[in-house]
């Protein structure tokens, strides 16, 4: 069991080219099932999971186009101006795609609240869980013969694509699900022997 785990982990990749073919809602549903089974810190599942398809997908994207308008001329980021050519790279891919899936934290707080120690700790948490949630997403996608890109690009147009969510919490990640149209090679990785450290005592 081990190594088809290690298998199904090692053939995920990021995809950035997609086949003009729709996903159906069953595999969806499946994909969605898996990340609610993520494990959460305290079982607060601070998960809730938009899906736009279709012309909602279509008004998502333009909200995150005019984010990425206004970003330029009024950044929210002014540290990170030299990825938002990669953030506008990240918008046609999703364009791509028949589905995109945003995942809200509805615990979240506002980004611009000055949190106390025990408050960043408990949005650091929910964080965590929100990545095992996407993780378990992402490799049942692969399991299904689907291909997936997990997107943080979407902070460029937080505002943006917030109002057009219209929904309680902080929006965390993005997922575009479709079917594959590259195989993509797989990224170096580090060596263990450079990131694991070793501390027992008998």
């Amino acid at each position: 069991m081990g190594n088809k785990i290690i298998q199904v982990i090692a053939k995920r990749h990021s995809i950035r080219k997609y086949k003009q073919k729709a996903v159906s809602k069953s595999l969806i549903y499946e994909i969605l099932t898996a990340g609610t089974l993520a494990p959460s810190s305290k079982n607060r599942q601070p998960w809730k999971f938009i899906v736009a398809t279709a012309k909602s997908k279509e008004e998502a994207l333009d909200a995150m186009q005019k984010g990425l308008e206004r970003e330029r001329k009024e950044p929210f980021l002014p540290e990170s101006a030299k990825y938002l050519s990669g953030a506008e790279n990240t918008l046609r891919i999703m364009r791509q795609t028949p589905v995109i899936i945003f995942i809200v934290n509805p615990l979240g707080m506002d980004l611009y609240k000055k949190l106390t120690p025990e408050e960043r700790i408990f949005e650091l948490c929910n964080a965590q869980s929100v990545g095992a949630a996407i993780e378990n997403m992402s490799l049942t996608a692969v399991e299904l013969g689907l291909g997936s890109l997990w997107i943080c690009d979407i902070y460029f147009a937080y505002k943006e694509l917030s109002e057009w969510l219209d929904t309680k919490g902080e929006l965390l990640a993005a997922l575009a699900v479709g079917y594959a149209d590259e195989t993509p090679r797989a990224r170096p990785r580090n060596n263990l022997n450079d990131i694991v450290e070793w501390r027992e005592k008998n």
